[in-house]
């Protein structure tokens, strides 16, 4: 006699996102130095009927919230963390036209986990 095996939480997930009829999500990556850029596409993907999700902290400007450098170091890590959290969550990712090394980091993780993947412009894919 076989058993059923176990779902993964990926796939219970999935699973939860169908029951609740939810809308794709799609996550965008990129720079924080094109926050500007972020909320266009944004409002792109809303516009199509996706939830969006994306870097809510532009650390690179200032505020009271970073202005501690030990925080700040601190924090960018959480920060970090919690885009990774928003990459597992999506459907799917959306780089913007600038790719560093964090964002290079995050399309490997990505891609780590089978997350398709779109470019706002197809030249910077790295691996294109």
């Amino acid at each position: 006699m076989s058993y059923p095996q176990p779902l993964t939480p990926e796939e219970k997930l999935a699973d939860a996102k169908k029951q609740l009829s939810l809308p794709g999500i799609v996550v965008i990556c990129g720079s924080t130095r094109f926050m500007t850029e972020m909320a266009e596409a944004d409002l792109r993907e809303t516009k199509a009927g996706k939830i969006v999700v994306k870097p809510g902290c532009d650390m690179k400007s200032p505020h009271d919230l970073w202005s501690d450098p030990v925080e700040a170091e601190a924090l960018k890590v959480r920060l970090d963390d919690l885009h990774r959290a928003k990459i597992r969550l999506a459907d799917e990712v959306l780089v913007g036209d600038y790719i560093g090394d964090s964002t290079r980091a995050e399309i490997a993780y990505a891609r780590s986990l089978g997350k398709p993947m779109r470019f706002t412009h197809t030249e910077v894919d790295p691996d294109a």
